[in-house]
């Protein structure tokens, strides 16, 4: 059965959907944008958005019982390729080797134009 997993140490779920929903040994979590916990845009440059995504993703999973240590798979969405090197030197940052697979998809438009989304499926504790 699957459960919803919300903390206030995050972006609010803005629409019909949950922050992450667990099931199983499993977390999935939404797309994690440059959000504040409480809802405002933090905004930046591409290096900021991830690291405020990446902040939102740990609260979480911390939420669902579990941390970046467990995460085994990730998505990235950018709006800019060339982008890339700034987002991945903030995201290598937040986990150790053996280090999660990894999608890093270009996307058209990422709501509130964003520069950049993150979502993680982990494993729980």
């Amino acid at each position: 059965m699957k459960e919803q997993v919300k903390t206030d140490q995050a972006a609010p779920a803005i629409g019909a959907y949950s922050q992450g929903v667990s099931f199983g040994n499993l977390v999935i979590t939404s797309g994690q944008l440059a959000l504040l916990p409480s809802g405002e845009w933090a905004g930046g440059d591409a290096r900021a958005q991830a690291k405020q995504a990446m902040d939102n993703l740990g609260a979480v999973l911390r939420a669902a019982g579990t941390d970046y240590d467990r995460v085994v798979k990730t998505t990235i969405f950018v709006a800019n390729m060339d982008d890339f090197a700034d987002i991945n030197e903030v995201y290598s940052g937040y986990f150790q080797p053996p280090f999660p697979a990894r999608s890093l998809v270009q996307v058209a438009r990422l709501p509130k134009d964003a520069l950049v989304e993150i979502e993680a499926i982990a494993e729980l504790h």
